[in-house]
């Protein structure tokens, strides 16, 4: 998985500028932590739930591809069965073949349109963005250590 089959990009509402997320930076944003700008060096966060739930959606087009794949496959050689045993003409298979074919195409081209968003990342301070108890933990398990 890398930037450029996904599409989806991030804007840094500090410096302006649009850059394409790395996998670890869409896994951070996922988990709702923050990471550094690549070029103003601000720390970002998503705090829009729209586009949070666009980015988690998009796991769901995951198994698409080939499950559309099995899918025409299925589809061709049902056509083709068909029209060997003779319940339907050339004609007939030629038209289901294209019709299975064009819907394979307009659902790959709908998946892929969906998979490129621009995601608007605020900056934010990283000490008052974070809970006291989860400083509390680890500070817990470090004096624990000793």
């Amino acid at each position: 998985m890398t930037e450029t089959t996904l599409g989806v990009k991030g804007h840094c509402a500090h410096c302006d500028i649009t850059f394409a997320l790395k996998p670890w930076q869409l896994n951070a944003i996922a988990l709702n932590e923050p990471f550094d700008c690549p070029y103003c060096h601000k720390v970002l966060q998503l705090n829009c739930p729209r586009q949070l739930r666009q980015l988690k959606s998009l796991d769901n087009l995951a198994l698409l591809r080939p499950s559309m794949l099995v899918l025409t496959c299925v589809a061709l050689l049902v056509a083709l069965v068909v029209e060997w045993v003779g319940l339907i003409s050339r004609i007939g298979q030629l038209n289901v073949s294209l019709v299975a074919i064009l819907i394979h195409f307009l659902t790959l081209r709908h998946a892929r349109h969906r998979h490129r968003m621009t995601l608007t990342l605020q900056a934010v301070n990283p000490i008052i963005e974070r809970p006291v108890e989860q400083f509390a933990g680890v500070a817990g398990a470090r004096f624990g250590q000793r």
